[in-house]
């Protein structure tokens, strides 16, 4: 008897311990802003779930369904990806992110969707939409009915941006559902959801889902952020052939969403041995809705404490503990169920540290505008886009001059008020010269463009010292533009 004491005592601490492990799990949590979600793509098994059937605004993790709808229709043959569409002036009034183009520029269904999925550019998706459903309206119709198909009952669209819109509404669960069903139902076309950077033109905008180059394994989906939804992020990752997918909705920064993101991922990495302490949480699509609101997050991520107005690229440092300190949905039960078994699993890897250091290096993705071009026609077609960026900066240089002799015009006489909006045009003939600027009025003679500046009125003027001074004025206000 006396040597069964020990295996009891072992036994019953054993049972103890897996007691308090499923009761954290178990356990209410506090209320937070913020959804979060683990499931196997696979199987749809849910391997961690808070708030993940509350209705929460999608904001542009909305355009993995434009992807999803624009991509089964070139699968079923209804249009290719080298169809061209043309920007609208609907898709060219749409709030940034965007590309800008004119309304009339044309451009493939190839890259729009690059474009959509990288930078996020809200004209794009509009264009997307367009091409494939006819309208906002015909295109959000589709998207509903593929989301009814698919399962996502707690979703109803009304653009195919994520832009803020009375009945745009998702959750973490359904982002879940079709984040698994693209994999499965799109496989040939998977490469759209994990690009790490393009490049038009000149410039390069890296994917602002910061798990992409950083966290080992990533290799998907989307970023989202409106001021009502804070920072969203869906994002997959492979590691010895099995694929996790991770939802966060509500995180507080850019930055934030992706640790959280790379949290949720190792940990279920690292819990193939820990499946006996851990009561079934079902599929994902068995997952209950909850009948509530959106909760609304504008003052949270908007509001007068803000520096600068939030946005989906945000790239706000956060705390060393990965910005989870204060919130239970971050660690909650997981740390009692490291604490009972530590000895079994590795630790988790500091993400803070992982998303703050620089992405594996790319070649960014050429995307360009007209049709598909390879070879030399394709070195053309980006070097007229190089072009085509260049072409509006000295338009707004002109622009914010012509503004300012009016307000800064304070003339003694006639001659002088004449003669002030001649001085300050020829300070802003020579915008790349500071030092021409600022030189007294009777120098100018000298300046190499003499048509600019050849006003009987500057010369006559010159001997006063206060000249100088007003051509300098437009200077100040034309750099802080």
């Amino acid at each position: 008897m006396h040597a069964l004491r020990p295996l009891l005592r072992q036994s019953l601490f054993n049972l103890f311990a897996a007691a308090l492990a499923c009761a954290a799990l178990l356990a209410p949590r506090a209320a937070s802003a913020e959804a979060l979600l683990l499931i196997e793509a696979d199987s749809g098994k849910v391997l961690q779930a808070e708030n993940a059937t509350i209705p929460w605004y999608p904001a542009s993790v909305t355009k993995i369904m434009t992807a999803y709808v624009t991509l089964k229709a070139v699968k079923d043959g209804k249009l290719t990806i080298d169809t061209l569409l043309t920007v609208s002036p609907t898709a060219a009034s749409q709030s940034p992110s965007k590309m800008g183009f004119r309304p009339g520029t044309q451009l493939t269904v190839d890259n729009a969707l690059k474009m959509m999925m990288v930078k996020s550019a809200n004209d794009m998706a509009v264009v997307l939409a367009e091409g494939v459903g006819g309208s906002i309206d015909g295109f959000s119709a589709l998207m509903n009915d593929t989301a009814q198909k698919l399962g996502m009952t707690q979703t109803s669209y009304v653009n195919p941006n994520g832009l803020p819109a009375d009945g745009q509404i998702t959750s973490a669960r359904d982002l879940g559902i079709l984040a698994r069903s693209f994999l499965r139902d799109l496989p040939e076309y998977e490469y759209f959801v994990h690009i790490p950077a393009i490049r038009f033109g000149k410039r390069v905008t890296g994917n602002f889902n910061k798990l992409i180059g950083r966290y080992p394994g990533a290799d998907g989906f989307k970023t989202g952020f409106i001021c009502a939804s804070g920072y969203n992020l869906v994002a997959s990752a492979t590691r010895n052939g099995r694929r996790l997918i991770a939802v966060v909705l509500g995180a507080n920064s850019g930055t934030a969403r992706a640790v959280k993101a790379a949290q949720l991922l190792e940990r279920g990495f690292s819990q193939d041995n820990l499946t006996w302490l851990r009561p079934s949480l079902g599929t994902v699509d068995k997952l209950v809705p909850v009948d509530a609101s959106p909760p609304n997050l504008r003052d949270d991520m908007c509001g007068g404490h803000r520096k600068r107005p939030a946005s989906d690229d945000d790239d706000a440092l956060i705390a060393a503990n990965g910005g989870t300190s204060g919130s239970a949905s971050a660690t909650g039960g997981e740390a009692q169920v490291t604490f009972f078994t530590a000895g079994l699993q590795p630790p988790l890897m500091k993400a803070s540290e992982l998303m703050a250091s620089a992405p594996a290096a790319a070649e960014p993705v050429l995307v360009y505008t007209g049709p598909t071009r390879t070879g030399t026609a394709l070195i053309a077609a980006v070097a007229a886009d190089a072009d085509q960026q260049a072409t509006p900066k000295p338009r707004g240089k002109k622009s914010r001059v012509a503004k300012k002799p009016d307000a800064a015009d304070k003339p003694k006489d006639a001659k002088t008020a004449a003669a002030k909006p001649d001085a300050k045009t020829a300070a802003a003939a020579k915008p790349a010269d500071g030092k021409s600027a600022a030189k007294p009025a009777g120098t100018k003679h000298a300046a190499a463009k003499p048509d600019a500046v050849a006003k009987p009125a500057v010369s006559g003027e010159a001997a006063k010292p206060a000249k100088p001074k007003a051509a300098t004025k437009p200077a100040k206000p034309a750099n802080n533009s």
